[in-house]
């Protein structure tokens, strides 16, 4: 095989297609599945590989539309309200809906229509025009008519009218097959024991259920360790079983990445680093020693990357296979709920979370990493920014193509702001009041919710911040930030314990925040404009403590959760968080504060009935108490209206 990989590039994505696609084609992969024939019944989500002709017509003879009488319309010309027309019972004939129309009959009236007198007749007080309430021979489907064309998707509609046409068989398009081949040391199967520096195989699972989600087939191979003749072999078996190869992990230019080079040892290598981002290592290529070649995608081990790279690269190339058009993801015009910078040079795919805010779809950015697979379980949409923009400003108006349904969106609760567990668990509990609620919270600080309510930008605002001059909370930061503008509510959520979090049994007898200075110490902080870390700073300056003189004050973690992790993890000594935090995590917790957590939101959204199934829920004593249960918070001020 060659002696080094290739250097990473930076394809345009769209370049990058078109180049694997001339690979693909040199290399003799072929353009199309081959056709298959399928029973009707199976037809659903299928492919049309030849045109669909009606056998015959449908209805396949003049019938009755609805349930009355058969009638001459000749017979009725006369039939006023002041003189009605009675027919003889031989000169009528009782139908119901679907009935042939008997011979010499050329309309219906319908039941209710009809009055029947004591000798049988039938008495019509108005004229019947010919053909009324017929379904004439062909008026669906006309036989030899063309009813579906090639490289149709097919529906549930598709094959009942196939059906009714007299088709029994559809000649389709075999379903792509797709193989799943995970590499690397570290690789594990799912439900294994992890040891240090083992990862579970969930790439492998993701990426296979994403093939089956659009009706391919997909299955994975065992795990293939980091040797670069093993992966070669791995590559060519399924290469002979496969339209497509996915090879995970292995795509950048670390000591074991060896995706690009067995590709290029295995066939034609096409591309090797695309302009898109999560996902720039992603190698394009083609196995040609199996007959006819396979397209190989080579996906990054980071999960967000390879999600998306499957979704950019792999599914427009195995819906042409099937010799459809590619599936285009429907798409929404939303403001961004806050500043977004984009690097230059690399289309960014970031996930976000709708919701509908007076009257406007609103897009609050997600975490970006490429590890971050939560982000694309929370998230409701992609936004991308193209390579040539650095990013779009706060109130924006963004293209957002959707992940879930717009009436989904629309019942979504936006809170933007300060973490807190409370939120996660009203989340959860509203969902099993109502399947169809959301309530979607995006971490960004007390501080950056207050400004989205402030533009309009979110339902609520979770905030914390204490007023070093006054002693208050939130309420003088409102003053100055809204002042003049929308009136804005203040809801009590919860009283909550504020401290540090340390490992149990407090190795280091941390006692408060002046201990803080110790040398050697690992500390974790909060972003700017979090209320936990204004209260840090607050009481620095009250000790008369220089934020420098803390190792770690810069790094910086955007939830109480996360630095709770960071503490478990032996990363940190300590971190500033709440309780709560501290015990999901089987922490020691020292009390520095008990502050209270409120929803901020403007006045006239107080009465919206999107929130109505939240106030209902800040009442209900029972979710008070599962709060509680938590451990540092009190409910007692729950729900009440500080403004």
């Amino acid at each position: 095989m060659p002696p080094s990989s290739p250097f990473l590039s930076d394809v345009p994505a769209a370049e990058a297609q078109a180049a694997w696609q001339a690979v693909c084609e040199a290399a003799g992969c072929p353009a199309l599945t081959e056709a298959v024939p399928v029973p009707v019944q199976h037809g659903v989500g299928r492919v049309t590989a030849e045109p669909v002709w009606a056998r015959r017509s449908s209805p396949a003879f003049d019938s009755a539309a609805m349930d009355g009488i058969a009638v001459r319309a000749a017979d009725t010309v006369a039939a006023t309200e002041t003189s009605p027309v009675l027919l003889a019972p031989e000169s009528f004939v009782v139908v119901d809906t679907g009935d042939p129309l008997p011979e010499g009959y050329d309309a219906v009236v319908m039941r209710e229509h009809v009055h029947r007198t004591a000798d049988g007749a039938a008495e019509l007080r108005a004229a019947v025009p010919p053909y009324q309430h017929v379904r004439s021979i062909g008026e669906d489907i006309s036989a030899t008519e063309l009813l579906l064309p090639t490289g149709h998707r097919l529906r549930a509609v598709d094959v009942a009218a196939a059906a009714a046409a007299g088709v029994t068989e559809l000649t389709v398009r075999r379903k792509p097959v797709v193989v799943v081949v995970p590499t690397g040391d570290e690789i594990r199967p799912i439900g294994s024991e992890l040891g240090p520096g083992d990862i579970l195989d969930t790439n492998s699972l993701m990426l296979a259920e994403q093939a089956k989600e659009f009706g391919w087939e997909a299955r994975t191979t065992p795990v293939v360790p980091d040797d670069p003749d093993r992966i070669i072999a791995a590559l060519r078996q399924a290469a002979a079983e496969a339209d497509l190869v996915v090879l995970v992990a292995g795509s950048s230019a670390g000591r074991d990445d060896y995706t690009a080079r067995v590709v290029e040892a295995a066939g034609t290598l096409a591309v090797h680093g695309v302009a898109v981002k999560p996902g720039h290592p992603v190698v394009l290529g083609a196995v040609t020693e199996v007959g006819e070649g396979t397209p190989v995608l080579g996906a990054p081990g980071y999960p967000v990357s390879a999600a998306l790279t499957f979704e950019i690269f792999a599914a427009p190339l195995l819906s042409r296979l099937e010799g459809a058009a590619p599936r285009e993801r429907p798409f929404v015009h939303a403001r961004l709920a806050r500043k977004l910078a984009s690097t230059l040079g690399s289309d960014d795919w970031v996930r976000v979370r709708l919701g509908k805010v007076g009257g406007e779809i609103v897009a609050t950015p997600l975490p970006r990493g490429a590890g971050v697979l939560t982000s694309l379980v929370r998230a409701d949409g992609l936004l991308v920014v193209p390579a040539g923009i650095e990013g779009h400003h706060a109130g924006e108006q963004v293209r957002v193509n959707l992940l879930r349904g717009a009436e989904e969106i629309g019942r979504t609760v936006v809170a933007i702001g300060s973490h807190d567990l409370v939120l996660d668990i009203a989340a959860s509990r509203l969902r099993q009041v109502d399947p169809r609620i959301t309530l979607a919270s995006s971490n960004v600080g007390s501080l950056g919710g207050l400004v989205a309510i402030r533009d309009g930008l979110c339902h609520l605002a979770g905030s914390h911040l204490l007023d070093p001059e006054t002693g208050e909370y939130t309420l003088p930061y409102l003053d100055r930030l809204v002042g003049d503008g929308p009136k804005v509510a203040v809801v009590r959520l919860v009283h909550r314990d504020q401290g540090l979090i340390v490992p149990r049994g407090n190795p280091l007898g941390l006692g408060g925040i002046a201990d803080l200075a110790r040398p050697g110490l690992r500390y974790v902080n909060r972003q700017r404009g979090a209320g936990t870390r204004v209260l840090l700073d607050q009481e620095l300056a009250r000790l008369g403590i220089d934020p420098s003189a803390i190792a770690g004050y810069g790094r910086e973690e955007h939830t109480h959760l996360a630095v709770a992790a960071a503490v478990a993890g032996d990363r940190v000594d300590t971190g500033l968080g709440i309780r709560a935090a501290a015990r999901a995590f089987g922490l020691d917790f020292v009390p520095v504060a008990q502050e209270p957590y409120d929803l901020v939101l403007r006045a006239d959204a107080v009465d919206d009935p999107l929130l109505a199934p939240l106030w209902d829920l800040l009442a209900d004593p029972a979710f008070r108490a599962e709060i509680e249960a938590l451990g540092g918070y009190s409910c007692a001020e729950t729900g009440l209206r500080i403004r």
